[in-house]
């Protein structure tokens, strides 16, 4: 401490307590105080005032379009949900409809089928009715050919009918039939 003591001590004009200036320094501060008091602290308060009420509006803007946009992005959000579900909905009746068009052309598929099926079964059993008919004609036709030579044509044309439909009822064409 010796040493800041010398420092302190130094016969400095400015570290010298001088009443007189000390009076002059305490008056023209208050009359400065008094000017700007008068004049401009109240010009300054206004601004700062004013700057004041702009930054609480600017903050309650600000706050304003910080829910604007909260509310907008769950807005958002909700949308996005909502195109997916519809989105999953739209693919899903997609896959039903598809479901639904393939079972309907196996369906269509099976029963052009059945009916082809059915129509070839049809015109098989119709050509072998027809082709047992040809032979029963031309049995019939051997019968009385073979009747007459055997007879030697006494018979008549009714007792040719007669032998021939006897004939062809004795015949057994089952096994004919059986084979389709």
């Amino acid at each position: 401490m010796t040493h800041v003591a010398p420092i302190l001590s130094s016969s400095s004009p400015l570290t010298k307590v001088i009443p007189g200036l000390m009076i002059w320094t305490v008056v023209f501060f208050l009359i400065t105080f008094w000017i700007l008091k008068r004049y401009a602290f109240a010009s300054i308060q206004a601004m700062i005032d004013k700057r004041r009420e702009q930054i609480a509006n600017s903050i309650k803007q600000a706050e304003t379009a910080h829910d604007e946009a909260t509310k907008l992005l769950e807005e958002h959000r909700k949308m996005l949900v909502e195109a997916r579900t519809q989105a999953e909905q739209i693919l899903e009746d997609a896959r039903r409809v598809a479901d639904s068009q393939r079972e309907r052309t196996r369906v269509e598929l099976d029963a052009d089928r059945a009916h082809r099926l059915a129509e070839t079964e049809r015109q098989i059993t119709f050509e072998t009715e027809r082709a047992l008919d040809q032979i029963k004609n031309e049995i019939a036709e051997l019968t009385l050919i073979t009747t007459a030579k055997v007879t030697g044509g006494l018979l008549t044309p009714a007792d040719h009918r007669q032998l021939i439909d006897s004939a062809v009822e004795e015949l057994d064409f089952s096994a004919l039939e059986s084979r389709n």
